[in-house]
């Protein structure tokens, strides 16, 4: 990933694990290493137990088994399974939260989560793409491809630096590569890769950005203690417009503005009756006089003071 300064031009650049990122990816490790401790220590079947338990299979979620839809996420089928995963989900999820907050994070997050479990079930029952309601499905691929297309619709401009090839692709392109991809994928289907989850994390990480996200956006700002440590440029936006008062406001401010005038006028016919002119403005703000006050005798203040 590569990062544009104005006065640094492009430098490496990595996120911080936030705190999202943080507890999500331990909670990954934890799973995987009891996992991987269990079938070291000659424990395979309570392994095994666990994996069932947790693993999303759409005949056992119709028969009850619902928290499937989130747990599956947790789970992964082999170290370079959880290694990527684990990578992209703080490579791209550090940038996402640090911009949106936490909390947003996480409803993206759970939204291609659950999004794509629903879209595995539907479609495994629907008889489509030669799945079956029987297979199961672990990772959490639905969680990161939100992500993933999240980070694309919120910076557009920024460039990745990718692998295979090494070349750097703005992620606007990025995305739209991983959603042909995976497209294709699904219609071919074969091997043991869930490309229908991730399709499904996709959609639902774009109906969360496009439908959810949006309509409550604030402006990014530099997300406090994560300022300027992310992988790409930030997405600045310009200050709201100030809001304009409502009818019942405007009607208040005017009454308020009245009793000032009015008041004004008073004090100026009183002062005039006392041998001296003060002066106030539309708003009934004072005027300092240009010429100091003359003095009476045995006077010693000074003059008008606002």
């Amino acid at each position: 990933m590569r990062r544009g300064t104005a006065d640094r031009g492009f430098v490496l650049s990595f996120p911080p694990f936030t705190g999202a990122v943080k507890w999500l990816v331990a909670i990954n490790l934890a799973v995987y290493l009891l996992r991987l401790l269990l079938e070291a220590t000659g424990l395979a079947p309570l392994a095994a137990a666990i994996t069932g338990v947790l693993q999303l299979v759409p005949v056992d979620v119709l028969h009850g088994k619902i928290w499937q839809l989130a747990t599956y996420a947790f789970v992964h089928a082999g170290f370079l399974h959880f290694l990527f995963n684990m990578l992209a989900l703080w490579m791209f999820g550090a940038q996402v939260e640090q911009t949106w907050g936490t909390r947003r994070f996480l409803h993206l997050y759970a939204y291609g989560v659950l999004g794509a479990a629903l879209f595995t079930v539907a479609l495994s029952y629907a008889g489509a793409l030669n799945l079956s309601p029987v297979i199961p499905t672990v990772g959490a691929s639905g969680g990161i491809y939100a992500v993933l297309i999240a980070f694309g619709m919120s910076f557009p401009e920024s460039e990745i630096m990718m692998l295979l090839p090494p070349v750097s692709i703005k992620a606007k392109y990025f995305v739209w590569l991983l959603i042909v991809l995976a497209l294709i994928s699904s219609l071919q289907g074969g091997g043991n890769v869930a490309y229908v989850a991730h399709l499904g994390g996709l959609i639902s990480g774009f109906l969360y950005v496009r439908f959810v996200h949006q309509r409550g956006r604030r402006p990014a700002t530099s997300a406090g203690r994560y300022a300027g440590r992310g992988l790409s440029d930030r997405a600045w936006a310009p200050p709201p417009a100030p809001r304009q008062p409502n009818f019942f406001a405007r009607l208040r401010n005017s009454y308020y503005l009245w009793k000032r005038r009015r008041a004004a006028r008073k004090f100026e016919v009183y002062m005039r009756r006392h041998d001296r002119r003060v002066f106030f403005d539309e708003h009934g703000n004072y005027i300092p006089s240009e010429e100091p006050p003359k003095k009476q005798n045995g006077e010693n203040k000074g003059g008008w003071v606002n």
